[in-house]
């Protein structure tokens, strides 16, 4: 169960990176509407960062989708990878 977390990271940022390149948003540009730096937004994408839910709710603002629709998403992509029903 070590990975989770990890794993939970790389989800979390894969998703965003998606979202907001089908917005056709830079970093810089969703770093802006969120109020951070830029680096803050790639370190997330990389999964190396993982955003506390305050922020993913700012991310989802910026990125024009509902929490529950990303929450969707990440929830769907985790499936995937760990194989959970």
């Amino acid at each position: 169960m070590r990975e989770q977390p990890v794993i939970l990271k790389q989800i979390i940022g894969k998703t965003v990176k998606a979202i907001r390149i089908k917005q056709g948003l830079s970093q810089e540009d969703l770093a802006h509407e969120c109020d951070v730096d830029r680096s803050y937004i790639s370190m997330i994408e990389v999964g190396r960062n993982e955003p506390s839910v305050t922020k993913i709710f700012d991310l989802c603002k910026g990125l024009r989708i509902w929490p529950s629709d990303f929450f969707k998403l990440v929830e769907g992509e985790y499936e995937k990878m760990c194989g959970q029903n």
